[in-house]
């Protein structure tokens, strides 16, 4: 069995508790992976159906670059599991987090017929390693199909480095990255942006906003 005393899992833990006191997990949504092995590919991924405010030995489970339990368990993994398996069999991401916010779901509606939503001039996006003036950051938005294989298979072409961020219209986003903290550390970032964005739209439409500015 898994060793919930491993540093992935505890690493893994850590970040699930850090996110689920942001209220990134409604109502059991989202999913976390961790590598635990490269060749052959084996992760821990999220059990299907718990809540992740809770701290627990069944809150992961082994499996492998298949999606199939790699041990004897009772637990299932994520519905969304093989979003995890393309970023881990195409890439040598160490850490994948998927969360489903208000600001997140709101964005991919607004801007999922354009295909994509781009930041520029926002100092957030450094976090995703642009570090030249002026650099713009685009974030892939792709239809949320209820087939997961059909949705793996159109998530997998965003999949060509080993970080990176996909919004799934009107479901969440999925981020990845070398390893644990630079997977947080881009997912913070980009709900930053995305709550900012949202934020300065408001303002701008707000009656007493283009009041003001009329003066």
């Amino acid at each position: 069995m898994t060793n919930i005393e491993s540093p992935q899992w505890k690493e893994l833990a850590d970040i699930k508790d850090e996110l689920a006191v942001r209220d990134w997990f409604m109502g059991t949504s989202g999913n976390l992976s961790i590598r635990i092995t490269e060749q052959p590919v084996a992760f821990l991924v999220t059990a299907s159906g718990k809540d992740k405010r809770k701290r627990t030995s069944e809150d992961f489970l082994l499996v492998n670059g298949q999606g199939e339990k790699a041990e004897a368990t009772h637990l299932k993994p994520s519905a969304e599991t093989l979003l995890h398996c393309e970023i881990y069999n195409r890439t040598s991401a160490g850490c994948s987090l998927h969360v489903h916010t208000v600001a997140n779901n709101v964005i991919s509606e607004l801007y999922g017929d354009q295909g994509s939503i781009t930041f520029q001039g926002q100092e957030l996006i450094k976090a995703f390693d642009y570090w030249e003036e002026d650099a713009a950051l685009t974030i892939p938005i792709i239809k949320n199909d209820a087939d997961i294989p059909t949705l793996a298979e159109s998530f997998s072409r965003f999949v060509n480095e080993d970080s990176g961020a996909v919004l799934i219209r009107n479901h969440g986003i999925t981020v990845w990255g070398k390893n644990a903290l630079e997977a947080k550390k881009r997912l913070e970032a980009a709900e930053f942006l995305f709550q900012y964005h949202l934020t300065l739209q408001s303002l701008r439409t707000s009656p007493s906003v283009i009041q003001r500015t009329t003066y």
